[in-house]
């Protein structure tokens, strides 16, 4: 009775979430449809089908995230945790911090719009691939982190040093990409499952405790995607010249 309680908890509690979220963006759509869009009524039904559809999505998407990832996030953690060679922690940080951003649906979105948007320019292919190794790099070294005990800043502080430097140096349409990649790198996924995976580990560590040790991780792989993207926009900008030169 009390697990069923708490899934219903949890199913409340997701789908008052999306609803927070879509309502408005609903009712605002519905009032630009009558003072000025005035789109065809088929066209009007098939936005709003889609928006219910992607809704249902939506719920079913974190239901699963909070009921899932968070407690299998937290095993693996654990497990992490109790790893004494440090070669198998960069193994699984690269690999799960690089299947994990994959699998981020808003990630894949992005790189879809950079794609569009640079007419096929910039590839979406080449952002994806770039922000996930970004992410992967960053989540081995927070795991690292944690095992080894070292303090976050030590990590953080030359992270987005190095970041301002290559915005500095980076074209502008890359500082562009790069800022928004950064943000929808730490998604639902970074947030339960890395997150989760951070907190379990750390809590498998004697003598550390978890809020220190534990959190921090989502502020490293924001930074991962702005170090990552703006590298590959360097690396595009120099083939570009190269193919420029007679």
């Amino acid at each position: 009775m009390e697990l069923n309680g708490t899934v219903l908890d949890r199913v409340a509690e997701t789908a008052f979430s999306v609803a927070v979220a879509v309502v408005p963006l609903a009712a605002l759509f519905i009032l630009f449809q009558v003072f000025m869009l005035r789109l065809p009524r088929r066209e009007v039904m098939d936005i709003l089908r889609g928006s219910l559809l992607a809704s249902v999505g939506l719920f079913l998407f974190l239901l699963g995230v909070s009921i899932g990832f968070l407690p299998f996030g937290r095993a693996i953690g654990q497990a992490i945790g109790s790893v004494e060679d440090w070669w198998w922690i960069v193994a699984i940080g690269l690999f799960l911090g690089f299947v994990t951003t994959w699998g981020e649906p808003a990630v894949r979105i992005l790189a879809d719009q950079v794609d569009q948007a640079s007419q096929g320019t910039i590839p979406g292919i080449l952002v994806l691939y770039a922000v996930c190794i970004g992410v992967a790099v960053w989540v081995t070294m927070g795991f690292l982190r944690i095992v080894h005990g070292i303090p976050i800043l030590y990590l953080l502080l030359p992270g987005y040093v190095l970041a301002v430097l290559l915005i500095w140096r980076s074209d502008s349409d890359f500082v562009a990409i790069a800022i928004d990649a950064s943000g929808v790198a730490t998604g639902p996924l970074a947030n339960t499952f890395l997150l989760a995976l951070a907190l379990g580990a750390s809590s498998a560590m004697e003598n550390q405790d978890p809020v220190t040790h534990g959190l921090g991780l989502v502020a490293l792989i924001a930074v991962a995607p702005i170090i990552s993207v703006t590298v590959l926009g360097l690396l595009i900008g120099r083939k570009r010249l190269k193919e420029q030169k007679p």
